[in-house]
């Protein structure tokens, strides 16, 4: 199977219900309902993906998980990507298989995803423990629009993963980043 090329922004929101709020008065129609994901990053001893800027995730939510490999960010004013992926039946027990074959989880982190619709563009409204963000993914026009529907250009546009974001946030704090992982979850 080829790789799709993944072309994504994030956008930073005060709050949940103010991001909800936004994308419903864009015209974006709810696809599916607000829940807890939790991904993990995985990669050999030696560091062989980070090194080559790559990325392989198991995202998990209500036992099943998604298997992604993601290859280097290319430049652009979307974040792009080469994307594969496939839906698998029980994520830790995949976590568990990666980690027999020599791979280990450095970088957990959640999230509270609920998923929107427009034309050719996926919106996520994700509620972090590093704040609120619109992950809006699909085509560069449909991007651009979305974005612009929410008052946003070019200049609002984030294009670090969840690892990066959550970095600058420790650093921020003066704190070495960990995981990112609600207290209460």
């Amino acid at each position: 199977m080829a790789a799709t090329l993944e072309r994504e922004i994030k956008l930073r929101f005060d709050s949940a219900a103010e991001a909800r709020a936004a994308v419903l008065a864009a015209g974006a129609a709810p696809a599916r309902i607000r829940r807890l994901q939790e991904d993990c990053l995985l990669d050999t001893a030696d560091n062989q993906l980070r090194q080559r800027r790559c990325a392989l995730r198991v995202r998990m939510e209500s036992g099943k998980g998604l298997l992604t490999f993601k290859g280097p960010v290319q430049r652009s004013i979307e974040k792009v990507r080469p994307e594969i992926e496939t839906v698998v039946g029980d994520g830790p027990l995949l976590v568990r298989i990666l980690e027999e074959l020599g791979f280990h989880v450095w970088f957990r982190y959640q999230k509270y995803r609920e998923e929107f619709t427009l034309d050719d563009v996926i919106v996520a409204v994700d509620e972090t423990p590093v704040g609120v963000f619109v992950e809006i993914e699909g085509g560069a026009r449909g991007i651009a629009g979305m974005a612009r529907a929410l008052g946003r250009g070019p200049a609002d546009y984030l294009l670090d993963s969840y690892r990066g974001l959550f970095e600058r946030h420790c650093e921020q704090l003066g704190t070495p980043p960990t995981d990112m992982l609600f207290d209460d979850v």
